[in-house]
């Protein structure tokens, strides 16, 4: 999983010609402006502005915080929590905890990666699903289990595992 990642700061050039808006980013360094400790917050604030932390970010960070590009570099690719790439609308979260392990939840992700046609770490094309594997969602009673954003899915089977998906799917073209 870790070898993605750090193939994902390569991707960052390509993500160059995504434009966003580096506005939304400046009520958040002005309040860590000259903070210190402030490295964290700041990332963490600006993934939550635009759901991963794009490269105009780093720069924009760098130039108004004055940290260096390979310190914010170095700070992502070592903590999970943080993204390089866009997400897609629901982050699928498959737990490998031991409990989900032993109630075949690589059988769910197996599942999970054929369904929407994505490996681990990825976004469907259409930008609806992310999918992860975490080590544990906390949920051992109810393993094998998922979350997708705030929802937790317990006693998974493939069926339900499919049922899931495709009412989220049916959701999402009602709302068009």
């Amino acid at each position: 999983m870790r070898v993605k990642r750090i193939e994902q700061i390569r991707d960052l050039k390509q993500q160059a010609g995504d434009e966003i808006n580096i506005e939304l980013l400046q009520p958040l360094l002005e309040k860590y402006k000259g903070k210190k400790g402030s490295l964290i917050p700041v990332l963490q604030g600006t993934q939550d502005i635009y759901g991963y932390i794009p490269e105009q970010a780093f720069l924009e960070i760098s130039k108004k915080l004055g940290y260096k590009l390979s310190s914010l570099y170095g700070v992502v690719t070592f903590y999970a929590q943080f993204r390089l790439n866009p997400v897609g609308k629901h982050i699928i979260k498959v737990c490998h905890g031991t409990a989900c392990h032993v109630q075949n939840a690589k059988k769910i992700t197996e599942i999970l990666q054929d369904t929407l046609k994505v490996s681990d770490g990825e976004t469907t094309e259409d930008k609806l699903f992310t999918l992860e594997s975490v080590a544990c969602l906390g949920c051992c009673s109810l393993a094998p289990v998922m979350m997708i954003g705030d929802e937790t899915y317990g006693k998974l089977t493939e069926k339900s595992t499919k049922k899931i998906i495709r009412e989220i799917k049916n959701s999402e073209k009602q709302k068009k």
